[in-house]
């Protein structure tokens, strides 16, 4: 509700805020009234107000709310627990060592839930069985457990969620593995508590192991709905009536404690109770899913826009001392639908610019269900002559300028096409004319790059030629000297173009190759204008190559000639001089690579981003 400030709990209600623009934090805990005593939960429930800027709730056995970021705290409902004491004895040890750390709290609020749709509407869940509902900001509170069909008394109340959709509307779930019970529960209201929907149940399980942590609705499809267990995370497209279970990316069977989903990004982000956060990249294609789509045998399921990402250079060097993770694919992310395994015939998947053009063709996944590929959007590295040290600009091509792109499937006879919008990162500060001139010039790098391998490919075969002549000439033989003197600046040649080995790779002179590797590396690196500098320096290495072929051009019409008489007088085989070519090989074609994933509802629905 406010970007300012991050608000976390460690345990026991100890909560703290802390200021993003200063980092400086603050303690904010509630504290109890004259000879009073709170009882938090270890896993204190925070939660803000989705309809008040600066507002928060925090629960012990009461509910409190902040109106400015916990300056002030205010009790907005009674004890709202069963307040059992046969439940608050924890400091009857029995004998056993008392650890009082909070987590030995009971009759506790566990859960809290303000409705986006309507102001006031508070849900809460508690430890020992209870979920109660406000419709007036605390004034007055009503207790619906009762209600709920089939679930045992004294239910851990793991989590409550109002709708997005419909103030009416929540979603429970519950647990009861200390009862010995592992099963999973799961309800819905429609109508602020009074009747519940089983969702899952022990009677019908519904596929889904382990006992229930944490639901979630969709913010956008009301009947995609998220459920985290024990052992991993499920998911619904019809509202509950099925359930499948995520598998994505090797997530593991672990349990999942709480879910959010990222408003911009559309990313599902998951934390586990092995101190872990994962995160399913972009689950558009699953909002997209319908009865009507998985009847298809093959088709395309829209996505996310795709931004070409600003790419970013170096980071630090921490180890394994902190947490991280992989970002998402630096690519564009294709995702298509199979309702069978594809077993015979063609299967093909193949990008296609505007002209209609292939320009890349994809490895495309013969699993059914939902299969996600990946597109880097790049020309194919350019043609670097070989040498003594890496070119590393050089090992890869550059990113195709933004714009509608086709994306072609082909299974069996029937062909499936889509359109594949391709956008500026919308943090860049250049247009999409910027973008074109610094493709434009990557580009003639990219071909000067396949000029000099082209030159250099002459050369060695020249000097193929010219060692094949030297082994049929006796030793002594003064024409055997002269195809080694004629080698000998051949070969100068070849130094010219690139850094020898006799050089070495690090102490070597850096020759037109290295030179162009460095400019190529250096447009690459910014994706606006280049600048002018740059622009010229282009223009400087192709006359520096134009100069070094006119000279071995020169080797080839003026000395070639006479020691290739001096070979035939001999009987030799005179040396065939090599013809020019052009270098600029076909740079259209990008680099792509598939992570695919599987998915088919009801029965065999298996999702892997």
């Amino acid at each position: 509700a406010d970007p300012d400030y991050i608000y976390a709990e460690y345990q026991g209600g100890e909560i703290g805020r802390v200021n993003r623009k200063t980092h400086q934090p603050r303690n904010i805990k509630p504290r109890p009234n004259y000879n009073e005593k709170l009882r938090f939960n270890w896993n204190t429930p925070i939660a803000l107000s989705p309809n008040e800027k600066g507002t928060i709730y925090i629960g012990a056995q009461f509910l409190f709310r902040s109106r400015d970021h916990g300056q002030n705290w205010e009790r907005i409902s009674p004890d709202l627990t069963t307040n059992d004491p046969q439940k608050q004895k924890q400091e009857q040890s029995g004998g056993v060592t008392v650890d009082n750390s909070s987590a030995e709290m009971h009759t506790t609020i566990y859960s809290i839930s303000e409705s986006p749709k309507q102001k006031g509407l508070i849900w809460v869940g508690t430890d020992d069985g209870n979920v109660q509902l406000t419709r007036d900001a605390g004034k007055t509170w009503t207790n619906v457990t009762g209600n709920i069909p089939g679930l045992p008394k004294n239910s851990w109340v793991n989590w409550v969620q109002a709708s997005n959709f419909n103030a009416g509307t929540a979603y429970a779930a519950f647990d009861r593995h200390t009862f010995g019970d592992m099963a999973p529960y799961a309800f819905k209201t429609t109508d602020y508590g009074k009747t519940w929907t089983p969702l899952v149940t022990p009677q019908d399980v519904k596929g889904v192991r382990g006992y229930a942590h944490v639901i979630k609705e969709d913010l956008v499809k009301p009947d995609l709905l998220f459920l985290g267990t024990e052992f991993g995370l499920w998911v619904s497209i019809d509202g509950g009536k099925n359930w499948a279970q995520f598998k994505g990316n090797r997530f593991p069977a672990v349990a999942v404690r709480d879910l959010a989903i990222h408003p911009r990004d559309n990313d599902l982000v998951l934390a586990t109770h092995g101190r872990g956060i994962w995160i399913v990249d972009d689950i558009t294609p699953l909002r997209a899913l319908t009865p009507d789509l998985l009847a298809q045998d093959a088709v395309f399921v829209s996505a996310r826009p795709v931004q070409q990402r600003i790419e970013g250079n170096g980071g630090w060097a921490n180890g394994d001392a902190v947490f991280v993770g992989d970002n998402p694919p630096d690519a564009a992310v294709i995702n298509y639908y199979q309702r069978e395994r594809h077993l015979f015939g063609k299967l093909k998947l193949e990008v296609l610019d505007a002209s209609g053009r292939v320009i890349d063709e994809l490895p495309a996944s013969r699993r059914p269900g939902l299969n996600r590929v990946t597109w880097a959007m790049r020309a194919k590295p350019p043609h670097v002559p070989p040498a003594a040290q890496i070119a590393s600009a050089g090992t890869r091509g550059p990113r195709l300028v933004p714009g509608v792109y086709m994306v072609r499937l082909t299974k069996g006879g029937k062909v499936s096409e889509t359109k594949l919008t391709i956008g500026l990162d919308h943090r860049a500060k250049f247009s999409e004319a910027d973008r074109k001139a610094q493709f434009d010039a990557a580009m003639k790098v990219h071909a000067l790059f396949g000029d000099e391998s082209a030159l250099l490919g002459r050369i060695v075969a020249l000097r193929k030629g010219l060692a094949q002549s030297a082994t049929g000439l006796p030793e002594g033989d003064p024409l055997r000297k002269n195809v080694t003197d004629f080698d000998g600046k051949v070969d100068g040649m070849r130094k010219k173009i690139v850094a020898t080995t006799e050089g070495g790779a690090i102490t070597g002179e850096e020759r037109l190759r290295e030179h162009t590797d460095q400019l190529y590396g250096a447009i690459l690196s910014y994706e606006g204008k280049p600048g002018g500098y740059q622009i010229a320096y282009i223009d400087a290495l192709k006359r520096e190559l134009a100069d070094a072929t006119k000279q071995f051009d020169q080797l080839l019409t003026q000395d070639l000639p006479a020691l290739n008489e001096s070979l035939k007088a001999k009987g030799q085989e005179p040396i065939s001089a090599p013809p020019a070519k052009v270098g600029a090989n076909d740079a259209t074609h990008g680099s792509g690579g598939a992570l695919g994933a599987s998915a088919s509802l009801p029965a065999d629905f298996r999702i892997s981003y």
